[in-house]
């Protein structure tokens, strides 16, 4: 098929360069002329061989991580392809073709596969090229080899990475005239560094592109931007690539003043920015491009799409925006079901145009939640305060605002002078007085004996008016219920937690300024009363100990499955005499689970075998009641810290005075702190009663034939949800679509913050480290030297005593391993944060915000923590 016969609906045929270079050649981009060999031919040549079938047999039970093997294999098939004879049919085709596109051109013959340069993955680079072909006979080599490549080590890998089956993708070969180029490159129509869309960077080097694509030569760099060039980078090019005149390639050294010419002019970066964009229109996505210039005239080699890019929110104006992501703020990054991300949209109290509607400033990206807090930038006074205050929840992130405000474009922004109204002003004079009241003077013994009581009469009265309406009603009840969670609660506790969080700022503040150190904060806060999340941690540990006497529950542990997880245990030898307190721990926590916010995850009431690591892990490395003990010990530990301070104070000029006023603030720090985590604790009791709910509608959808499964109601909005029990109809695509999207999304990494533009901004931890040396934030002191143990899921947990623990982020969830733990690491947090919170009070050292934790340390390295200064070293690969 010559070039001007194909369009993107030819893909089946030529593949997805085949497609592209067939589109970009109907629409008039400056594309050499050419032709594809489509993948009925590969097919025609792959049923000449009889062994085949066989190899890709053995092919499909091969796993990506199993290099060896996929090497050996890969060399056996390509070793057998070479040895195939091309049908005799087949040769006629490609000769018949390439006597009319020209027998005297050379040609550039390269691979295109069905599964290639697709918008969802490129395999770009996958497959094999063949620059300057002459002649029949080394068309027909070049053509052979391409069909080869198919199965090299890097193809099957990527493949079986991405679930393309083998058999299923086939392969065109595209053979286009050869550009002899004086300068040639790659262009992408996005900066593939931080993602920003509206940069067009250029990388262009002497001869061939070849030479930059393997990465054999350095390459000049050009940014364009709205047509203006905002950056330029000439590198010392030492090679190039030039076509041999018998065929062929030849690397050439460049030598002298032309090592360091610029490959472009300003002007030529500019045209081929231009064309960059126009191509990127066209497609309607970003593109990587390849290209070549000659005689000042640009050719367009092939194009395809940039899978590597993180999406952007979509907003609807032209504004520039900053994103942060509700995901790092609330340490929970995975992806996240349209019906969780709804749910969550409807919870946020601003950005509303009616109550049960779902916020428009909480935008879907990759699965996850961004916040976008552009209007919070315009007033001046939240400018100046916000960048502190988001460092509290993840010191990045602060940093990263920090940055975006100080930038030149934000700020030549005109409206960045609004004053926050004096209405709502006025409105928080009452709280910001009661938090006063209660550091100055308020007795505030019964405050968490009353969060208690609060949220349990709440929770009883979400559970009465969920259960009086259905259908359609339900999910409006629901829309009316979550639109009041955090104001209700927030109403309630900010004066509470307020008063906790000022107290320990002023604590560590006039430390610093009375003494010149805080070294007793860390102790201070250890085991503070009525923290629901340390109460649920230390039940668990009781529940080990009732456990950790009958072997044979020990042993049903390790194989227990979910759905007949207490009925089977009831059959085994010491099932009933543990049942008591199973029962009561998840009668009181059976509601939360890794993940929590998210309403479509697992509860432990569901998934009850998500437990069962951390109890067996309980019952090997901590002793009968040491849990509860640890946790009176660094009470006791507490005390004596605070008294320590006390009477260091009692010794410096106006002593008795500096003394009072610490001792005040450190109880009521110490009685407020453990209502940190009531909000959560609330918001997800709320949570798991409408997921109820909605199950319930669901379980009625699927015996009237709508849904297929109950967990189908997880790929719907609230919204939706409502007007699919209406009209008692869903479209089965839509189901399908959003799970494939939903697997995508999975393989992304969420930033913690990006622009409208599609800029990733990223900020360094403010810590000084040691070389080598990995930086975050320090969230709670001391140091801590032991194993390594990498945690991604909890239900995959195994601890010993005194491990380290290493997590992408921890929930209330992952409490339970807090007590095995000699100390923390995340990539995700801050000060306040769950983690952070909770190790204090455990008393072990904690990092923070570690970017590629889980990536860079190894499970089983003995590494130190440092959590006064902030970094992790690694000690060796082993503990020795």
């Amino acid at each position: 098929m010559q070039f001007d016969e194909i369009d993107r609906a030819s893909l089946p045929d030529v593949g997805g360069k085949g497609a592209n270079l067939g589109e970009m050649a109907r629409a008039g981009f400056p594309v050499p002329q050419g032709f594809c060999i489509t993948t009925f031919a590969y097919r025609k040549f792959i049923s000449a061989s009889h062994q085949m079938d066989e190899l890709l047999g053995l092919l499909d039970r091969l796993r990506p991580d199993q290099l060896d093997q996929i090497s050996n294999l890969g060399k056996r098939i390509r070793d057998h392809l070479q040895s195939v004879t091309i049908p005799q049919e087949i040769k006629a085709a490609v000769i018949d073709g390439w006597k009319k596109s020209g027998e005297e051109q050379e040609y550039a013959v390269r691979s295109s596969a069905t599964a290639e340069d697709l918008p969802t993955a490129s395999f770009a680079g996958q497959q094999e090229t063949y620059l300057n072909i002459k002649g029949a006979d080394q068309l027909l080599q070049a053509v052979q080899q391409c069909w080869t490549s198919l199965f090299t080590d890097r193809a099957i890998v990527y493949r079986a990475k991405n679930r393309f089956d083998h058999r299923s993708v086939f392969l065109s070969v595209v053979v286009q005239r050869m550009v002899f180029p004086e300068v040639a490159g790659i262009m992408f129509t996005a900066d593939p560094v931080t993602g920003n869309r509206k940069i067009v960077a250029i990388d262009a080097s002497f001869g061939l592109g070849e030479a930059l694509v393997s990465g054999i030569v350095s390459a000049d760099l050009y940014q364009v931007k709205e047509d203006k060039l905002v950056k330029k980078k000439i590198a010392r090019k030492e090679m190039a690539i030039y076509a041999r005149p018998e065929g062929g390639t030849a690397k050439v050294e460049i030598k002298g003043e032309q090592q360091t010419a610029p490959a472009l002019s300003d002007h030529q970066a500019v045209r081929l920015a231009r064309i960059g964009r126009s191509i990127e229109e066209h497609f309607g996505s970003p593109q990587d491009i390849e290209w070549g210039l000659y005689d000042d005239q640009i050719f367009i080699l092939q194009s395809r799409p940039i899978t590597t890019l993180y999406p952007v929110p979509a907003t609807a104006d032209d504004k520039l925006h900053l994103f942060l992501s509700f995901g790092h703020a609330q340490m929970m990054t995975e992806v996240i079901k349209p019906l969780g991300l709804s749910v969550i949209r409807t919870v946020v109290p601003f950005g509303k145009r009616t109550p049960r509607a779902e916020s428009y400033l909480m935008l879907e990206a990759g699965g996850r939640l961004y916040l976008d807090i552009t209007h919070l930038l315009e007033y001046p006074q939240l400018r100046k305060r916000l960048p502190g205050m988001l460092a509290n929840v993840d010191e990045l992130m602060g940093r990263v605002v920090q940055d975006f405000v100080g930038r030149e474009e934000f700020q030549a922004a005109p409206q960045h002078g609004k004053k926050l109204d004096l209405a709502l002003v006025k409105k928080a004079f009452p709280t910001a007085f009661a938090i006063l009241r209660n550091i100055l003077y308020r007795e505030n013994y019964q405050a968490i004996e009353e969060m208690n009581r609060f949220i349990a009469d709440k929770v009883r009265e979400s559970n009465k008016r969920l259960q009086e309406v259905s259908g359609p009603d339900r999910i409006t009840q629901i829309q009316e219920m979550l639109s009041t969670l955090l104001p209700i609660i927030f109403s309630t506790v900010v004066q509470y937690m307020g008063a906790a969080i000022i107290t320990y700022k002023l604590i560590e503040s006039l430390s610093q300024k009375w003494l010149g150190d805080a070294a007793q904060l860390g102790e201070i806060s250890k085991s503070p009363p009525g923290n629901v999340t340390t109460e649920m941690g230390l039940a668990l540990g009781d529940v080990a100990d009732a456990i950790r006497n009958h072997p044979a529950v020990i042993e049903y542990l390790s194989k227990a499955a979910d759905h007949t997880f207490f009925e089977d245990l009831r059959g085994i030898p010491g099932g009933e005499d543990v049942m008591p307190v199973l029962s009561a721990f998840f009668d009181r926590y059976g509601m939360r689970g890794t993940g929590e916010i998210d309403v479509t995850r697992p509860r432990w009431r569901e998934a009850p075998t998500q437990l069962v690591p951390a109890i067996l892990s309980h019952i090997k490395g901590v002793e009968p009641g040491r849990h509860r003990l640890d946790f009176l010990a660094g009470r006791e530990a507490a005390d004596l810290a605070a008294e320590r301070l006390l009477d260091r104070l009692r010794k410096t000029p106006r002593g008795s005075f500096k003394a009072r006023r610490m001792q005040r603030l450190i109880k009521v720090h110490r009685l407020l702190i453990g209502i940190r985590e009531h909000p959560k604790y609330f918001i997800v009791q709320n949570l798991d009663l409408i997921k109820k709910a909605i199950l319930q509608e669901a379980d009625k959808l699927v015996a009237a034939g709508v849904l297929a499964h109950r967990e189908d109601i997880y790929w719907f909005s609230l919204q939706e949800i409502k007007e699919i029990i209406n009209i008692q109809q869903v479209d089965p695509g839509t189901i399908a679509s959003r799970k494939e999207k939903f697997q995508y999304d999975l393989k992304l990494t969420p930033p913690r913050a990006l622009t409208s533009e599609g800029e990733i901004i990223t900020a360094k931890p403010g810590a000084q480290v040691p070389p080598g040396a990995l930086p975050g934030s320090p969230v709670s002191a001391g140091t801590a030297v032991g194993r390594a143990r990498v945690i991604l899921k909890l239900e995959e947990a195994k601890m010993d005593k005194g491990d380290i623990l290493v997590a992408p982020y921890t929930d209330p969830g992952w409490t339970p391993l807090f007590s095995l733990a000699a100390g923390l690491v995340t990539e995700v947090g801050g000060l306040m944060t769950h983690g952070a919170v909770v190790a204090r009070e455990y008393g072990i050292p904690a990092v923070v915000a570690v970017d590629h934790a889980t990536k860079i340390l190894k499970d089983g390295q003995y590494i130190r923590v440092d959590g006064t200064k902030g970094f992790i070293e690694v000690l060796g690969d082993t503990m020795t």
